[in-house]
């Protein structure tokens, strides 16, 4: 069996989700100066262990990016199933904009993967799109929110509070406002 059908046992893939999640947080907090042996450290793993997973920083970087926009996309369904629609829409922003801060501290591996071929951004826009529609559309049909948004211009306007708000207490108000604007009147 190859590595890549191979099964990872339990505690194999309760290491690498330990050493994602940490991995995020660090590249959120100190961007490119976190170091693979805090990561590992803050995980509870060794640093072996984490190579194991990741054989380079850039293999550890793509993994976190992606694993952020499986998780951003995939909290979609989730919100709607446990929230009313403009709530559930309005959460999953925050966690849009904690997605890019994120996203902003590898910033600089992400470009450079980009750069290389291998590009991280291919297909994230199209699901972050995809999963917009969703939340605007279960609005739409509940009545809460305006049927005549495109979803691709509710990315680009969260994307941008993101990018402008200087702290996040004020990204939440531009985030109140913008759903103002969203909310069936």
């Amino acid at each position: 069996m190859t590595p890549a059908t191979h099964p990872m046992r339990a505690d194999a893939r309760r290491n690498r989700e330990r050493v994602l999640t940490a991995a995020a947080r660090a590249f959120a907090q100190r961007g490119p100066d976190a170091t693979l042996e805090g990561i590992a450290k803050d995980a509870g793993v060794g640093i072996g262990t984490l190579y194991r997973h990741f054989p380079t920083r850039d293999a550890l970087v793509e993994a976190v990016y992606r694993n952020e926009v499986t998780r951003l996309c995939g909290a979609a369904s989730d919100l709607l199933a446990q929230l009313p629609t403009d709530r559930a829409l309005r959460v999953w922003m925050d966690r849009f904009v904690d997605y890019m801060t994120t996203k902003r501290g590898m910033g600089d591996a992400l470009r450079a993967l980009a750069a290389a071929g291998d590009n991280p951004f291919a297909a994230s826009r199209e699901r972050m799109v995809e999963a917009l529609s969703s939340l605007l559309g279960a609005g739409a049909a509940a009545g809460t929110l305006r049927d005549d948004v495109e979803p691709a211009d509710v990315l680009a306007s969260v994307s941008g509070i993101g990018l402008a708000a200087a702290e996040p207490a004020q990204a939440a108000r531009m985030l109140d406002l913008l759903m103002d604007g969203l909310r069936k009147p």
